[in-house]
């Protein structure tokens, strides 16, 4: 993760010094670092890995949470924007900040070590498949008892390897990740929906118990004049005369009776 970098070795502190004094020589080497360095490593910055913060700080999977924070310090005074005269050095400055909050934060960390170890055992399994049709290689790693091994795993070749299987997993979770958010904000606006549908339709039901109560004294009435004086006849309408039957009990019409 360290290779290619643009920012000149810091010399290390004299033994004994506090970190404020570190933090003073610091200060005083890079404010003797060129404008083109301080620009350079803007670039090489801006130019990361958007979601391996190691790529940011430029540093290996391996380093700890202090070397995390002495490296975001030093990358920092070399591209602070009052400092540094790249027009994109503020937002280099927040790139760092954030590379540097995401590997404080255990989780996140976790996260991402997580998914190195994942492409660390990826390229293991392809290298021992190697091996196998290497007989020269495969005796030289039973000889040297997995030294040879570690030695593969600490060359620049593999290094390398791993930073761009680390991205290409990083890429696939996130991804997989985006499309998991977007399926769950679809079935929230799927939920809310069938609510509102559901809101709407006991508004409308009570909306219909409202004005069906609000006739019931008309009803009442009418029904009540309708009982009193029978159904009405329409003004031109001819009634039918009644016919008498013998049981006078008896609505309908019966035939007269005829008697012997």
């Amino acid at each position: 993760m360290g290779e290619n970098s643009s920012v000149t070795a810091t010399p290390p502190p004299p033994p004994g010094k506090s970190s404020a004094e570190e933090d003073a020589l610091l200060k005083q080497f890079f404010a003797e670092v060129s404008e083109v360095e301080r620009d350079n490593e803007v670039n090489r910055i801006l130019s990361c890995f958007k979601l391996n913060p190691f790529e940011y700080l430029n540093m290996s999977f391996d380093s700890s949470i202090d070397d995390v924070k002495k490296q975001y310090r030093k990358l920092s005074l070399l591209v602070h924007p009052d400092k540094c005269k790249h027009p994109q050095a503020k937002e280099a400055f927040g790139a760092l900040a954030k590379a540097q909050q995401l590997l404080l934060d255990p989780q996140e960390r976790d996260y991402i070590l997580n998914q190195v170890n994942a492409a660390k055992e990826e390229l293991r399994s392809k290298w021992k498949k190697q091996l196998k049709k290497d007989t020269a290689s495969k005796l030289k790693s039973l000889v040297t008892a997995g030294k040879y091994d570690q030695e593969h795993e600490q060359s620049q070749e593999f290094q390398q390897q791993l930073k761009l299987k680390v991205r290409e997993i990083l890429t696939e979770q996130e991804w997989r990740r985006r499309k998991m958010a977007m399926r769950i904000s679809e079935e929230e606006g799927r939920l809310k929906k069938d609510e509102e549908e559901t809101k709407e339709m006991w508004k409308r039901k009570r909306e219909h118990e409202e004005q069906w109560e609000g006739t019931r004294e008309k009803r009442v009435s009418s029904w009540r004049d309708f009982m009193k004086g029978g159904k009405k006849v329409k003004k031109g309408e001819i009634r039918p005369p009644k016919l008498k039957t013998e049981d006078p009990n008896k609505s309908y019409v019966q035939r007269p009776v005829k008697r012997g």
